[in-house]
This record gives C-alpha cells, sequence and structure tokens, in this order.
C-alpha cells in the first residue's frame, strides 16, 4: 500500500502517464476513451515495468543483483521514446530517494545513479519484505491511479466515475500482476515487451509543448 500511494514523494504526482498529450490531441475526450486510455496502458507499458519490478524483485529477494545491468539494458530497449526514458529514470531516482530515507537497506546502493522506476520498485518491495507478485502489483496501480488522477485536472470529469473505472480494473490488475511475476526468475531478455508506439511519439511532441501541466 506505502508503495502504491500516490502521496508517496517519489515524483509520480508530477506526470499524467501520457494522458495529457492524448487529452490534448483529442483522443481521450469522455470517461469511456479514458477508460480505453487506461486499459490500452495497463495492458502495455504497464505490464512491462511490471513484469521488471517482479524480477528485480526476486534478484534482490534471492540476493543476486548480478545482472542488474542487463535488466537496466533491456528495459532501455523497451522504451523507445528518450523522453520517456528520461521520465522513468527520473521517477526511479526519486522513488529510491524516497525509499532510502522511509526504509534504508544496503541494495538501494547497488542502483546506479539515474535507475529504472520498476527496478527500484522491485528492490523496494523485496525490502519490506514482499514477493513479485506483490511488487508487480504495487506498480500496476501506482502507474494507473496517477494516469486516472491527472483526468481530474485535464478534462472536465466526475472524479467518482473515474474511481469507478480504477475499481473495475482491479481483476485485470491482479492479473496481470501474477502474468507479471511468472517472469520473475526468467533471463532479463525475455521478459515482455508490449509496445505503444502512439503513446512513445506523444511523449516526444509532449517534451516540446510550451504549455503543459505535467512532465510526461
Amino acid at each position: 500500500m506505502l508503495l502504491a500511494d500516490g502521496r508517496l514523494p517519489a515524483g509520480g504526482y508530477a506526470h499524467s502517464g501520457g494522458l495529457e498529450p492524448a487529452v490534448r490531441a483529442r483522443r481521450v475526450r469522455d470517461m469511456g476513451d479514458l477508460e480505453a486510455f487506461l486499459i490500452g496502458r495497463v495492458e502495455t507499458a504497464g505490464l512491462v515495468a511490471a513484469a521488471f519490478a517482479a524480477a528485480s524483485c526476486a534478484r534482490a529477494t534471492g540476493g543476486d543483483l548480478s545482472d542488474l545491468a542487463d535488466l537496466e539494458a533491456e528495459l532501455d530497449a523497451r522504451i523507445p521514446s528518450p523522453e520517456l526514458r528520461k521520465v522513468s529514470r527520473d521517477l526511479g531516482r526519486q522513488l529510491r530517494r524516497a525509499m532510502q530515507s522511509i526504509h534504508p537497506h544496503a541494495d538501494f546502493e547497488q542502483l546506479g545513479s539515474a535507475p529504472h522506476q520498476p527496478l527500484v520498485m522491485g528492490i523496494a518491495a523485496a525490502a519490506l519484505g514482499l514477493g513479485p507478485a506483490a511488487a508487480a502489483l504495487a506498480i500496476l496501480h501506482e502507474n494507473n491511479s496517477g494516469a486516472a488522477a491527472a483526468a481530474a485536472k485535464l478534462m472536465p470529469v466526475d472524479p467518482f466515475r473515474v474511481h469507478a473505472i480504477l475499481a473495475r480494473m482491479t481483476g485485470r490488475l491482479d492479473e496481470l500482476a501474477a502474468y507479471a511475476a511468472t517472469f520473475a526468475h526468467r533471463p532479463a531478455p525475455d521478459l515482455p515487451s508490449p509496445g505503444s508506439p502512439l503513446a512513445d511519439i506523444a511523449a516526444e511532441h509532449h517534451r516540446r509543448s510550451d504549455v503543459r501541466l505535467f512532465a510526461s
């Protein structure tokens, strides 16, 4: 619950998960569009993040982070947008800083200067005594609720209806977390790699926008 809480001072509040550029391009205009956007996001970028969080959690739990650089490289390869790679590393750096203050652990020192968010999430989960499935579920919930929360600032929406969407999605998030956990002990190149090219393109356009509410 701590890791998935949007109030954790790890920088997630400054990001819309790609919703802002989607709203600006009028690809998300109403509640139906918002639900479809959130579902598509968890099935692609969400699943990738969940699998890598589960993998880093399993390695930290097993006391062997020797292939952490391989996980970093493989996750880089699954994020074609330079801007989204930067976002992931910015969030990872902030999450590590927050968790190192809240619950210090030696494994955080093995991360580089700007680690990807899912890898930090997995190591944080392990430090808290959680397993790969819990690490996967935490990052799915954190990413999904963050994007949904941004909707209140970007669209004329009823927040109760937004949370109803999140409630409807909980079962699917459980399924995705369980699926992601099946890759926890697999080699880094074998982790899932579903793509969302439109989100990658939108992120690059958003970076060049002169007026924006969110960093991504």
